[in-house]
This record gives C-alpha cells, structure tokens and sequence, in this order.
C-alpha cells in the first residue's frame, strides 16, 4: 500500500457528540502534577480497524452509544481551561460542543491494505489532529474521532488529549464505549473521576499557544536537518516471546532478585539490538525511558478506573558497549532495578522537584539514544468489540514519534504474543530488520 498512488480520504461531514443527559451544572476538575507535563506533547492518537458492511448502520450504533458513554466519561466532552490563578483544569458545561465526530470514505483501501502497512504514512489520513498539540485543548475538543469507510470495513480514528489522560485510562474508556455499543446499558466500570485525591499541588503555568502553521495547526518542530524515520510493526508469537524470556533468565542473577518478567525481558531484548543496528560507540551512552502506570505505585494506591495521567517516565542509562557486550540479563538487571526503586516515596520526590521548577517536556525529551516505551501488551486492545466483532488491527498514529519510541499492543493473536512498534531512524532500521537474532520466528 505503501509504495501505491497515494488514496484520498474524502471528509463527507463533521458533527459533535455531547453526553446524551444534561449534568445540569458547569463542573471544573484541576490537572494535576502527573497531567500538566504532557501539556507540550500532542494528541495522542490510535486507530482500530474492523470487517464490516453496513457503515451506515455501524456509524448510526458508534455515535448514539459514544453519547451514552460521555454520561460518564463527561471530561472528554469538555475543554481545557485556566482558573483565576492560572491554574490549568478541565472544563465541561452542557452547552460545550462535546466530541468532535469526522465521517469520511476512501473505498480504494481495504482492511488487508491496513494489516500490511508497517508506516504510520498512509495512517494519517484516518485519524484527526496531527500535529495538534494537547495545548490547543484550550481552543478544540478533547477528544477527535473520524470514522471512516473501507472497501470492506470501517477505520475508527480517535485523537485523545494527552495532557488530560494516559494509556490505561484511554483504553477503559475505548472498553466502556464498545460495551454499550455492543448492548450493554451500562459500563463495567465507571472512571474515578477525582484527580486530586492523588495531588492537590496548584501549579501554575505561564503557556500560550505557539504561532500557527497556516493550516490551523501549531507550526511542528520538524525541519530539513531532522532524520528521516521509519516504521514497522515487529509481531512477537507466544513462542518468540517464551523463547526471549528464557534466554534472559537462563542465568538468575546471585543476589536473590526475582526473575526478570516478560516487559523486562522483551525490553532489553529490543534496548539491545536497536543499539546494535544504531552502530553506537562502546563509549556511548544509550537510555531505557518507559512509562509506568504509578496507580499502585503511589501512597495511597489508586484504583485502576483513575481518569487522568498516572504516568512517569522512569529512565536508566548505560554505555552502548556494556550493554551489547553483556549477556542480555545485565541490560535487564538494569532495567529492573530502575523500575523497582520507582515507589511511593521516589515518585513523591519527583513530583516535589518538577512543582518547585515545572519544566514542560516535548515529546522526544526520552534522553540519548534513546530507547522509550509506551503503551502496553497488558491492555486488552484486541477485546474492544463494538458489536462486529474484534478489530483486525490496532495501531498508534504518527503524533509523538522519535527515533526509538516503541508502542507495545497485545498480539492479534492473543496468548502471550505482543506486537512491537517501533520508529527508528531509516539506516538502523534496516540494520534491525536484518538482524536475525532480533526477529527469531517474527513477521
């Protein structure tokens, strides 16, 4: 599909989608010191795509329960805004236009044409907002869908506002919409709606919007100078996955740490061989950045239906030759310990420094050679059925790529298999898909 004509999605009309009850009364809700770093990042955007013929019907079915399911999940019907301090919050009224809903068509493309595409190119085109930062929030819905027809099939395209919730909050609420969808008259789980019930610091940001592009967008940090990236999708079977696990627990480590587990080691196996494909000095240092969910990390723990960021970005370093010239279980032993001593009182420490000297970070802030993963194989993206069964792929749109950002998704498959996403700059790219001790039995 790739290296095709390129195919116009045709945009057949815009509407908004509000709860479908009145709250009755304007409700703020502050952000807090988990949700304001993102504020310079842009949305975050996913798409899922499903077989299906009736458009109509499915599009019919998707906006009436997407109504229902904002009854809850009301903030993402909303705005963002600033109190009399300055203080960034989320603001819903019921005369807010809610989300916005984008229904488009482009039947030259199939669902195979979407199985088979390894670049986030041709992607664009189905998901609304690239290249819109969270920021604009202030001025645009918190949430963007397109909807859109295939040859045999539906895209679904959504663009959530990072500033204001994180992967696992994203995909309870994907979860949510689908079971009323699907015919539920209620959702399993509500959201926890009370932010600061985890931080109550007031942090106040002096941020205006950066000078349009032209096209209604905020100009992107992009130039001529930065290297060109590519994308692929690396599927991991369960069998690859058992077989990377065991290689890097094949010597437990003296000190009684437990054994690495399948993140740790899928992580270190992808650090490792990316570094390798970079052709990095020994001397060079290399970063590990992942996003750890701190719902249970923190004191007291939040429950998993918390609506909002519960994210920080724990980072470790090393040189690029210890860590290829080790076995794999030093880098994992590097990243375990990393995530280990990321607690309650590390993250409490953390969030102190960033409220006396808030610093807003872009997107591809992950450190030096980076290696950075986010999202995760433990959400059930491929259980999200609307009512036509489950989607035939799931994947993250081009917004926040860098050279080393890695999406983790649970495999098609199900199992133990996981699907890893990876944006690398175009030589070392090549390199990886090369490397046969990195692929093992991998399409």
């Amino acid at each position: 599909m790739a290296s095709e004509t390129p195919k116009v999605v045709k945009i057949i009309g815009t509407t908004h989608v509000k709860p479908n009850k009145k709250l009755g009364k304007k409700e703020h809700c502050q952000l807090v010191t988990f949700d304001l770093p993102y504020l310079a990042f842009y949305y975050n955007q996913k798409l899922l795509f499903y077989k299906g013929s009736d458009f109509e019907g499915m599009v019919k079915k998707l906006k009436e329960s997407l109504g229902v399911v904002l009854v809850e999940f009301y903030q993402l019907a909303g705005r963002l805004g600033k109190d009399e301090e300055g203080v960034f919050r989320v603001e819903y009224d019921d005369d807010l236009k809610g989300v916005e809903v984008v229904d488009a068509v482009v039947e030259e493309i199939s669902i195979a044409d979407l199985e088979v595409e390894e670049g986030t190119s041709s992607l664009k085109e189905l998901i609304p907002y690239s290249l819109v930062l969270n920021l604009e929030g202030l001025q645009r819905p918190l949430l963007a869908v397109q909807l859109t027809k295939l040859k045999d099939g539906i895209a679904i395209g959504c663009a959530f506002n990072h500033a204001i919730l994180d992967g696992t909050a994203t995909w309870h609420f994907m979860s949510s919409w689908a079971e009323v969808c699907n015919g539920s008259s209620t959702i399993s789980t509500r959201p926890f709606l009370e932010r600061t019930k985890v931080r109550d610091t007031r942090v106040k940001l002096d941020l205006s919007l950066p000078p349009s592009n032209g096209n209604g967008t905020a100009s992107s940090n992009g130039s001529a100078s930065t290297p060109q990236l590519r994308e692929r999708v690396f599927k991991f079977s369960d069998s690859a996955i058992d077989k990377i696990k065991s290689a890097v627990n094949a010597n437990p480590p003296s000190d009684g740490s437990k054994p690495f587990s399948t993140f740790q080691s899928l992580s270190v196996h992808i650090w490792r061989h990316v570094t390798k494909a970079r052709s990095l000095k020994p001397e060079d240092y290399t970063v590990f950045t992942v996003f750890a969910d701190c719902r249970k990390r923190v004191n007291p723990p939040m429950p998993d239906s918390y609506f909002g960021n519960l994210i920080q970005a724990i980072f470790t370093v090393t040189a690029a030759g210890l860590l290829i010239g080790n076995p794999p279980e030093f880098g994992a032993d590097v990243i375990q310990k990393a995530i280990e001593s990321h607690n309650a009182s590390a993250i409490e420490q953390r969030n102190k420094e960033w409220e006396s000297a808030p610093k807003i970070f872009e997107f591809k802030d992950a450190g030096v050679n980076c290696v950075a993963v986010g999202s995760s194989p433990r959400f059930k993206v491929y259980e999200v059925d609307f009512g036509w069964g489950k989607p035939e792929g799931v994947r993250s749109g081009s917004n926040n790529r860098f050279d080393g950002m890695v999406y983790l998704y649970q495999g098609k498959s199900g199992g133990r298999s996981i699907d890893v996403e990876i944006s690398l700059e175009a030589g070392a790219m090549e390199k990886l898909e090369q490397d046969e001790e990195f692929l093992l039995p991998v399409v």
